[in-house]
């Protein structure tokens, strides 16, 4: 490494770092990640990791961050592709979900793991994690400001975010059934939550 770091320098191998940290910790868990053993994988000076993050904490909360961003980013394009339509938009959104948690397994699983310390201390992790979760909400602001779904948009979306997140970390450990499958499963989530969100409206408009 040079002495001398430009900003593209220090970006570069902080996106590296991160990457080999959360391949290593998704396939091998949070005892997998620390800072000689990501050194060894980049093929680096044991202590030229600190030289970016105090610890392998600050590495885990900064992919996180990253992780979470990519994660809304994904569900915010989705909202904007048909904005004029909650009941398609909230579809958008549900299979943009599904596609970042299959394209991004690592990162994915990462992302609720349980074993980060003191997640406050790391504001952009928590503006991260707040962006996604205001972003789930979006379709269902939409669908009750529409008159087609009855009750708290945020409420409706953390139930959208158990039910999808449940299946996927179901089929990553294996424990889902080749038949029905997950697509399967899914979909018949999505008729349960939007069956009941208009029962609760007290009719079936659209």
């Amino acid at each position: 490494m040079p002495k001398t770091l430009s900003a593209a320098d220090v970006a570069q191998f902080r996106a590296r770092l991160c990457a080999v940290a959360q391949h290593r910790f998704a396939r091998h868990g949070p005892d997998a990640v620390t800072m000689r053993q990501l050194a060894d994988a980049l093929g680096c000076s044991p202590m030229t990791p600190y030289r970016y993050f105090r610890n392998k904490n600050d590495i885990l909360a900064a992919v996180r961050a990253a992780a979470f961003d990519r994660f809304a980013a994904t569900m915010e394009r989705a909202t904007r592709s048909t904005p004029e339509d909650p009941v398609v938009m909230s579809g958008a959104v549900g299979d943009a979900y599904i596609r970042f948690a299959f394209d991004e397994p690592d990162a994915y699983r990462l992302m609720f793991d349980l074993s980060q310390p003191h997640p406050e201390r790391y504001p952009e992790l928590v503006r991260a994690t707040a962006r996604a979760r205001a972003t789930m909400s979006v379709p269902f602001k939409a669908l009750v400001n529409a008159g087609i779904f009855s009750g708290d948009p945020e409420h409706l979306g953390f139930i959208f975010w158990g039910m999808m997140h449940g299946l996927i970390m179901l089929d990553f450990a294996g424990k889902l059934p080749a038949t029905p499958g997950f697509s399967t499963l899914q979909r018949e989530a999505r008729r349960m939550l939007v069956a009941a969100a208009r029962a609760a409206r007290g009719g079936t408009r659209r």
